[in-house]
């Protein structure tokens, strides 16, 4: 009995370690959660642009065919978002809870094998689907050609590696790691612009590869991503993440992964769905309203970047506080976080629009479209604003598990706000790109407004998952 006794004992202190290294989760503070997640946000936004300004001194064709197959890739990092997102959100709180190293494991081997699965079928389906999915198109035979050796190479061979990639930085991000997900994330981004600057401008004497070598080093820094998160999980001995009896996932695991996952994913789709729509309409007032709307959104990325990462960040701290059953906590906390968000958010739309005459004459001298841009970014103090609050309560209540309120509320206003609003201001009532702004601008504004009341409302509470 003795033996028995020590043996529990041995088990309940093992317990209460690796409960304790979790205990400060929550402490965290929201500048170490946040910096890593906007710089990882900024060298994404950076590096596609520097890809773009690369390919277009290579070939039109090729800008045309891999901006048309990105749209694709984004689709297939949509599916699986669905499990690092859900994962994220699950872990937060129960790492915020104090579960047991096995209850954290089983969630993060119940993303695996999802994850695993879904992204050979994925493989199996891009290289096997492509040819047909391109002879839906009216094609030139180059352009055909490249869309082909991209979707194949990075959409299809590499599918796996960026999955992983995905579902580890979830993984890292959620036990406060965001800091190794941004290193990663810029040793990535380095190599994909130094593999396209080797494929395309034959430096060295080497071949020049075009598109192949474009997508290789996109692949290549996908690869190199997921081995430098999955050594950062291995070396912190905190983070439980074992393959060890992965067979006997409970059913449960991958039901909460989903419930969470899922409609979330739907919010996103509906989003960028409800965008390409208006850039349908947009092309019906010609060349310049189209330039003017691209211009616009590409400068404001950087404005609602640092709203955006405090956003995730929020998330990952409402659900420490969510978890640990200390939502009093989570409820005023997340009122300063979101004055922060809009001071920032706002301070940088204000400073673009003091300096915005020189900054968009770096893309545009036509002068037309630089005047419209003007307007837009005027207008865009209204957006910044509506967009700051959207982020920061939609993340809390997502890290609260209040999930499918904001997904369905989502769903209704960008379709019946920024789609048929847009509709009515821009083509119905005349007032062209303008109109779009002004819908787009209201959708995140009434969203960030019917949310902030949701999250005083405190119905989030009845939604924890644990």
């Amino acid at each position: 009995m003795n033996s028995n006794s020590n043996s529990r004992n041995r088990n309940n202190n093992s317990r209460n370690r690796n409960n304790n290294k979790n205990t400060n989760r929550g402490s965290l503070s929201m500048p170490a959660l946040t910096f890593p997640i906007a710089m990882e946000q900024l060298f994404r936004i950076l590096v596609s642009s520097i890809d773009t300004v690369m390919l277009s001194s290579y070939s039109n064709q090729a800008v045309a065919a891999v901006g048309m197959m990105s749209q694709y890739i984004f689709f297939l990092n949509l599916i699986f978002s669905v499990i690092g997102t859900g994962c994220s959100i699950v872990l937060a709180q129960y790492i915020g809870a104090k579960k047991s190293r096995d209850e954290l494991n089983r969630i993060a081997q119940a993303s695996v094998i999802m994850v695993f699965g879904i992204s050979l079928l994925l493989t199996a389906l891009v290289i096997c689907g492509t040819s047909f999915l391109l002879g839906c198109y009216t094609l030139e035979p180059e352009v055909r050609d490249f869309a082909w050796q991209y979707f194949v190479i990075y959409g299809g061979i590499c599918c796996f590696f960026n999955a992983f990639n995905l579902l580890q930085g979830a993984i890292l991000r959620s036990y406060g790691y965001s800091g190794a997900v941004m290193a990663a994330s810029l040793v990535a981004n380095l190599i994909n612009v130094a593999g396209n600057a080797l494929s395309l401008y034959g430096w060295f004497g080497l071949p020049v590869l075009g598109v192949v070598g474009v997508a290789w080093s996109s692949g290549i820094a996908m690869i190199v991503s997921s081995i430098m998160c999955a050594v950062f999980i291995r070396r912190r001995k905190d983070i439980a993440f074992s393959l060890r009896d992965i067979r006997t996932v409970p059913r449960e695991s991958f039901r909460m992964i989903l419930s969470v996952g899922v409609p979330t994913a739907g919010e996103s789709l509906s989003y960028n769905t409800s965008q390409i729509t208006v850039m349908a309409m947009l092309s019906t007032l010609g060349t310049y309203a189209m330039s003017a709307q691209v211009y616009t959104m590409t400068i404001v990325r950087y404005v609602f970047v640092v709203a955006m990462a405090m956003g995730s960040a929020t998330q990952i701290k409402t659900g420490y506080y969510v978890g640990a059953h200390e939502s009093d906590t989570a409820y005023r906390k997340v009122f300063r976080y979101q004055l922060v968000a809009t001071g920032c958010a706002m301070l940088l739309i204000l400073l673009v629009n003091l300096f915005k005459r020189p900054i968009v004459g770096l893309f545009t001298d036509i002068e037309e479209v630089n005047r419209l841009v003007c307007t837009l970014l005027l207008f865009s103090i209204y957006m910044e604003f509506g967009r700051s609050l959207n982020l920061i309560y939609i993340g809390a209540l997502k890290g609260a598990g209040d999930i499918r309120f904001p997904v369905l509320y989502g769903i209704f206003s960008n379709w019946c706000i920024q789609v048929l609003g847009g509709y009515i201001l821009g083509i119905k009532l005349g007032l062209g790109v303008l109109g779009f702004w002004l819908s787009i601008g209201t959708d995140e504004t009434t969203r960030g407004i019917v949310m902030f009341f949701r999250w005083r409302s405190k119905r989030w509470q009845r939604h924890a998952l644990v």
